[in-house]
């Protein structure tokens, strides 16, 4: 059975070439996304800033809502079609999205290192990413072997494709499809299907392709467990994160322990956090995740 380990971890996002948070502070962040700057809401974020003044190219100015809504403000000139970024061999392409992030979730990058790091000696894996959203995650999977890509956004699924394109990675076995996460994981249980690998980033409150409603509280707990069927004795691992609710990692922990019980392994939970690039290194809180490994 697998145990959960007691002392929560930090997976910390750091700095790379093409992305940094500059910094952060009363309510919002600055980061860098190659060549451009912009400003985000970020309630966590309740401390001082360490700059004077944030010279940025637009800024996200959130709704009156918590639940989203809002528009972006740009004081300088930002490719509306997107530009180019790249984390290690993936490429993608950034945009400024009416959903305030920017195409990619750059505090995923601890993950995808360790998904690789779990993989590691496979060159014929079977993983799938539920949720996959633009692809990232699924193009650094691809190194070790097949992937199936699941998300309900059509738009999504194609942004992912194009990805791939840049990426020089149309040759890569990685299945595309355009789904609800939920009722493909049932039916990969139903046909007998296997994977050494499984993350799923699931939203709070979502719809799928032919308007299945999913809430985080109520679907999870199902979903998870048909994952814990999609997983035996010789898989690596399972990886779940959750943004912005009222839950704890501890919680998720839990609940993964009770679904995977007929696995051995460990599971560990914690927090993601984004480092600053700047004096001090400070870390800003991004999501809560948990995570099942056998190896």
């Amino acid at each position: 059975m697998a145990e959960i380990d007691d002392k929560p971890l930090l997976m910390v996002g750091e700095a790379w070439d093409d992305y940094g948070l500059v910094d952060s502070g009363n309510g919002r962040k600055l980061e860098r996304y190659g060549p451009y700057r912009f400003i985000r809401p970020e309630p966590q974020a309740m401390w001082q800033p360490h700059l004077d003044a944030w010279d940025a190219h637009g800024e996200f100015v959130p709704g009156s809502d918590e639940d989203g809504g809002g528009r972006w403000q740009f004081d300088k000139p930002v490719p509306e079609d997107g530009w180019p970024l790249a984390w290690n061999e993936a490429r993608f392409t950034a945009q400024c999205t009416p959903f305030r992030h920017l195409g990619f979730f750059p505090d995923m990058s601890p993950v995808w290192e360790w998904m690789r790091s779990r993989l590691e000696g496979l060159d014929e894996a079977e993983t799938m990413n539920l949720f996959g959203y633009t692809g990232v995650g699924s193009l650094a999977l691809s190194r070790h072997g097949r992937v199936t890509h699941v998300d309900a956004s059509k738009k999504s699924v194609a942004q992912a494709r194009e990805n791939a394109t840049l990426s020089g990675m149309d040759d890569r076995p990685i299945r595309w499809l355009i789904d609800d996460a939920a009722k493909f994981a049932a039916r990969e249980v139903r046909r007998g299907n296997r994977y050494d690998g499984i993350i799923l980033d699931p939203p709070k409150f979502g719809r799928g392709p032919k308007n299945e409603t999913w809430r985080l509280e109520e679907s999870l707990a199902g979903l998870l467990g048909d994952c814990g069927q999609l997983l035996d004795g010789d898989s690596r691992f399972l990886f779940l994160t959750v943004y912005a609710v009222r839950m704890s990692s501890v919680a998720l922990a839990e609940l993964m322990k009770e679904k995977l019980a007929h696995l051995p392994g460990r599971i560990e939970f914690g927090d993601l956090v984004m480092r600053e690039e700047g004096e001090g290194g400070r870390m800003l809180p991004t999501a809560i995740f948990a995570r099942w490994s056998n190896t």
